[in-house]
């Protein structure tokens, strides 16, 4: 069977809540499913706050990636920014990651973004190794900073 990269619809809001448990299981959290009334809101609402994918091979969802575009990027250009991209643990060295970055691309492309901007957990040797064996260096230039509200 062959894997599809699609965006997601109202009617995957359960198994993204899923996967947003096992996201936070994986970082050392609870695997708490993500609350489905803020799901909808920020992805299927008026004003969308982000963009998701989903890997699925027939009815089986194996991963995710949520993507939001920023402006400004480069003078007036926008970015696309990757904030979370997860393959489940049976589905892990697939590929799966690498036809998420090329949807990525298309999707970046298509929305006439100049770049595709993303983090990495500095306690997640897997992605990094990822992202360099991708061909993309980390940035040394900047510093991530985060304000809780």
């Amino acid at each position: 069977m062959t894997v599809q990269i699609e965006s997601a619809t109202e009617a995957d809001i359960e198994v993204i809540s899923q996967i947003l448990g096992e996201v936070e299981a994986y970082y050392g959290g609870d695997k708490t499913p993500g609350d489905v009334k803020q799901i909808r809101a920020a992805l299927f609402s008026d004003r969308p706050a982000a963009t998701v994918l989903l890997a699925r091979e027939g009815t089986n969802v194996l991963g995710l990636a949520s993507y939001s575009l920023l402006w400004p990027a480069a003078g007036a250009d926008t970015s696309l920014y990757l904030k979370e991209l997860y393959v489940r643990e049976p589905a892990r060295r697939r590929g799966i990651a690498q036809l998420f970055m090329a949807r990525l691309k298309e999707d970046a492309a298509a929305a006439g973004c100049s770049r595709i901007e993303w983090t990495g957990d500095a306690d997640n040797p897997p992605a990094l190794d990822f992202y360099q064996a991708y061909g993309v260096a980390p940035k040394t230039d900047k510093v991530f900073y985060r304000m809780e509200l």
